[in-house]
């Protein structure tokens, strides 16, 4: 693939999971890259992801994307035996994933997987550690966000 001047390559935004800010009150945010194979890949760059219900557990040490499904395609290789919801080994350090670790362990949280964008020729997925909301939690967000909608309506009429 040619990289033209001014022309993006493999940039952007691949799914986001809408749901997650919703049902979590998320306190820290991190970036780590995936381990993948080729048709995932592929998948990934037509859009056919879903991470409505991927999140995160340390097990041996290491950091796993579980329910994230990937859908394969059909023109992807045909010899590999595909596995949509296979768990994917996350990319990080040891400091970062012992301070997951000591998240999860000791305050009682989750690692829930927020989005999932290119970042050069790389895919990485931001994960995020959140405690889950209670229903009055939830209420009270919804009624905060149709408020500021409101509110700019408002000020958007008065400035004409």
């Amino acid at each position: 693939m040619a990289n033209h001047k001014g022309k993006k390559v493999g940039g952007g935004n691949i799914a986001k999971n809408k749901k997650a800010h919703h049902e979590y009150i998320i306190s820290e945010k991190t970036e780590a890259g995936l381990e993948l194979q080729g048709w995932e890949v592929k998948s990934m760059r037509v859009g056919k992801i879903n991470l409505t219900d991927a999140y995160v557990i340390i097990q041996n040490n290491q950091a796993l994307l579980l329910g994230c499904y990937i859908t394969p395609l059909n023109t992807a290789s045909t010899h590999v035996i595909c596995e949509p919801e296979r768990p994917r080994r996350l990319l990080l350090n040891r400091r970062e994933i012992d301070k997951l670790t000591g998240f999860v362990e000791r305050q009682g949280f989750a690692i829930i997987a927020l989005s999932l964008y290119w970042k050069g020729p790389w895919a990485k997925v931001e994960i995020g550690v959140g405690k889950g909301k209670k229903d009055h939690d939830k209420r009270d967000a919804d009624k905060a966000k149709d408020w500021d909608r409101e509110k700019s309506r408002v000020m958007k009429d008065s400035l004409r």
